[in-house]
């Protein structure tokens, strides 16, 4: 299959974000062609200057639209699109140079209509910004949770570094109103449709994921919190797995309160646990600080998670609402 590329980036006041993503774009070695949409959701800081200083570098165009959220803004970008094949990106983001070559690579190799790439941490980032990309993606947090097998149809894409094809949106329908976790729903929508998904471990992308310890808290409890509601419409795709931030939290918890009473084992074999993250932080980003802070962010994700997703699932079990009753912030209101 002949595959145009078109790159589709919602953004929401940040104009010098996307100055440093277009900055990237600039810089790839890949050798065919490709255009990059860029979709304002209703900023009042609005990238228009930014994005004129590109026009002459990259094939790029701009719509501003009304303020709907990220997963209808895909959509509108991707109806724009000239290509067969979007590669959507977060604003966030900055590309390797050789991203978009091992993404066609990858698609001329074996091809998918769906695929979703890693991110990983930039030597530029903050000691905050590398502790939570590390707890975001480790296999010992809940970063093993989507999957990390290269292997057909094993792997959840997320929208921050994520393509599919023209044919596989316009079958399972595009982004839902959900947000977080438009990009799982968006997934399972492709499984259904017929179509596989893979992960092209090489494509990954710099995910800079500018926020602070409360908005760390709240991003997380918000992902705790949409499970639930994506196990109820995709119930074949519900996993044990999901219920480990919860269960870890509660055994935490529990431990504590035997250590008081003189019961240690239980406090013992979590801080192996920590231990454990702690020096697999450090043999990954040989950053003592970087190491040290992967404890609290990992105590931040699961109780974040955790608390969402058991309070989540309690609601949706005992109460005879709708999700959207239920967690009206989660959903993007239509127009």
């Amino acid at each position: 299959m002949s595959v145009d590329i078109s790159i589709i980036v919602p953004v929401y006041n940040r104009p010098e974000e996307i100055r440093e993503l277009l900055e990237s774009l600039i810089l790839q070695d890949f050798k065919g062609g490709f255009e990059v949409v860029i979709v304002e959701d209703g900023s009042s800081q609005d990238s228009k200057e930014v994005i004129h200083e590109f026009q002459e570098s990259l094939n790029i165009s701009y719509y501003f639209k009304e303020n709907s959220g990220p997963g209808e803004s895909r959509n509108y970008g991707m109806k724009k699109a000239k290509g067969n094949y979007f590669i959507i990106l977060d604003s966030d983001c900055i590309l390797p140079k050789q991203y978009l070559a091992e993404v066609n690579k990858e698609l001329q190799k074996e091809f998918v209509h769906c695929f979703g790439g890693p991110d990983a941490a930039d030597q530029s980032f903050t000691t905050v910004q590398k502790a939570i990309n590390y707890v975001m993606t480790s296999f010992f947090t809940t970063g093993g949770i989507r999957g990390g097998s290269e292997s057909v149809g094993k792997f959840q894409p997320r929208s921050f570094n994520m393509g599919i094809s023209q044919e596989a949106f316009e079958k399972a329908g595009g982004f839902g109103r959900i947000h977080p976790g438009e990009d799982p729903d968006l997934t399972f929508r492709i499984w259904k449709a017929g179509f596989k998904t893979r992960l092209f471990s090489k494509a990954f992308v710099y995910h800079k994921r500018r926020i602070d310890w409360n908005k760390f808290f709240i991003q997380v409890n918000k992902f705790g919190k949409v499970r639930p509601i994506l196990n109820r419409w995709h119930p074949g795709t519900a996993k044990l797995t999901y219920w480990f931030p919860t269960f870890f939290m509660l055994g935490l918890i529990t431990s504590i309160v035997l250590a008081i009473v003189g019961i240690m084992i239980p406090l013992l074999l979590f801080s192996v646990y920590f231990l454990v993250l702690f020096f697999d932080a450090l043999a990954k980003t040989k950053n003592l600080k970087v190491a040290s802070l992967t404890i609290f962010a990992s105590l931040t994700q699961f109780t974040g998670y955790g608390m969402g997703f058991l309070k989540s699932t309690m609601l949706l079990n005992f109460s005879s609402k709708e999700p959207e009753e239920l967690f009206p912030k989660l959903f993007f209101k239509t127009k």
